[in-house]
């Protein structure tokens, strides 16, 4: 249908009752789906509505539906950082791909709230731009979330699900267990012999940073108070590897634990220039696993946390906590995933030349 100017306008409800012959609200009742609703339309006028509906190209208001009372099958996705720069890529990739073979199995479209600017380093879902109320309900992402932001989640009532643990009281969440897996891995490389371990993390104070150097910590404190005594933390600086490459050699470590596949892969690299061998000189171990597009690079001995399934399961919470007829008690609005270790190949017994001790 178009205006008297010639340009392109949407066909209305009340457009398509007549061009179907039937009243305004039976369309209205057709295009909103409830089932108990549509039960009560003869099914040739049901078909003959959506007929009209396909050729006219209909589609409906989701903020009128909302309004009406009525869930749109519309999953938002927000992001406190970017999620498409490289240095991105290693988190949300395989995440992605979880939440959306997941919305595809619910039947759900997802929305990218890309629209709240990023300030500083990170977006805030209160920003006056954010049109997450679009949505039925959110997942948000991201390394480190604000205390205050999640109350305020949690406050308004509105559904979400935090893809991550988060501390903050009453925030649903899925979350990988990052401190076992540290844990299970410091346990491995102190059966390989290791006595001098370092740890490279991010600099963040997000909850799966803090988890994994609490993993780390406690391992190495269960093993031997005097190798806890020495193990060596260096936050990384993306844009300076060389600083927390000449931190790890003046570390003495014969392990070293570095959070960030990215910062690993810079670290390995600047190994190789100064003809210091990984593993035989020194083992590397990872936190994550790299991203498929760098493929063919080193095979870290590494956690490989289930980020699809971790995805897919964070959507799925979302959609009983969006079910009317659910009553998800709290104690299964948090699930915790256990994250595999992968052997690698940057893992062996330290040379009996750099051991420190026995």
């Amino acid at each position: 249908m178009t205006t008297t100017s010639g340009s392109k306008r949407r066909i209305t409800q009340r457009q398509i009752a007549q061009l179907a012959g039937v009243s305004q609200s039976t369309v209205s009742l057709v295009v909103n789906g409830k089932a108990e609703a549509l039960s009560r339309i003869p099914a040739a006028t049901r078909d003959r509505v959506l007929e009209v509906i396909r050729e006219a190209e209909y589609v409906a208001d989701p903020v009128a539906r909302s309004l009406a009372g009525h869930g749109n099958h519309l999953i938002g996705v927000f992001t406190y950082e970017p999620a498409f720069p490289t240095a991105s890529l290693d988190f949300y990739t395989s995440l992605l791909t979880g939440i959306e073979a997941e919305a595809e199995h619910l039947g759900y479209d997802l929305l990218l709230f890309t629209s709240a600017p990023v300030q500083e380093g990170k977006r805030s879902v209160f920003h006056p731009y954010s049109r997450i109320r679009l949505a039925d309900g959110c997942l948000l992402l991201g390394r480190e979330m604000e205390g205050e932001e999640l109350e305020r989640m949690v406050a308004s009532g509105f559904p979400f699900v935090a893809v991550g643990r988060r501390d903050t009281p009453g925030v649903p969440y899925v979350a990988v267990d990052y401190a076992a897996g540290t844990s299970a891995l410091v346990e491995r490389a102190w059966e390989h012999g290791h006595r001098d371990f370092a740890l490279l993390h991010v600099d963040s104070t997000g909850e799966s940073t803090r988890d994994r150097r609490t993993g780390f910590e406690d391992a190495l404190a269960r093993l031997d108070s005097a190798a806890a005594a020495r193990a060596t933390a260096i936050a990384v600086d993306p844009a300076d590897h060389a600083a927390a490459w000449a931190a790890l050699r003046s570390s003495g470590a014969t392990v070293a634990f570095i959070e960030a596949p990215a910062d690993a892969i810079a670290l390995h690299k600047l190994a190789g220039a100064e003809g210091v061998s990984i593993p035989d000189d020194l083992s590397f171990v990872v936190l994550a696993d790299p991203s498929r597009s760098r493929e063919g690079g080193p095979d870290f001995t590494r956690l490989s946390p289930p980020r699809a399934r971790l995805g897919a399961e964070s959507l799925a919470l979302l959609s009983r906590l969006l079910d009317p007829e659910l009553d998800v008690p709290e104690h299964q609005r948090r699930l915790t995933l256990d994250c595999a270790l992968t052997d690698g190949a940057t893992l062996v017994p330290p040379r009996p030349t750099t051991s420190a001790s026995a």
